[in-house]
């Protein structure tokens, strides 16, 4: 499947954040994440990103697709993050 996943969490927790999710995902943007991952990956991902946020404080959504097929993207501005997968 592909997601994007977005999250808003305290800044002291933010380069946890980052870095677990792109051990999975492609940075798309600060916050901003996207890529395919399998639901095993998927559910993994989230438990660990819970061990990080503080439930009560932060906040992640996922928006899960079956298919790119009906999807675009369109960028204005400067292209950040990138393609590449960090592990």
């Amino acid at each position: 499947m592909y997601v994007i996943l977005v999250y808003d969490v305290d800044q002291s927790r933010t380069s946890k954040m980052l870095k677990k999710c792109r051990e999975y995902l492609y940075w798309v943007q600060n916050s901003v994440f996207e890529g395919e991952i399998t639901r095993a990956d998927l559910e993994m991902l989230k438990m660990e990103l819970e061990e990080i946020m503080d439930v009560d404080e932060d906040s992640v959504i996922i928006y899960s697709l079956r298919s790119t097929k009906y999807s675009s993207k369109e960028i204005l501005g400067v292209e950040k993050g990138g393609r590449e997968l960090i592990i």
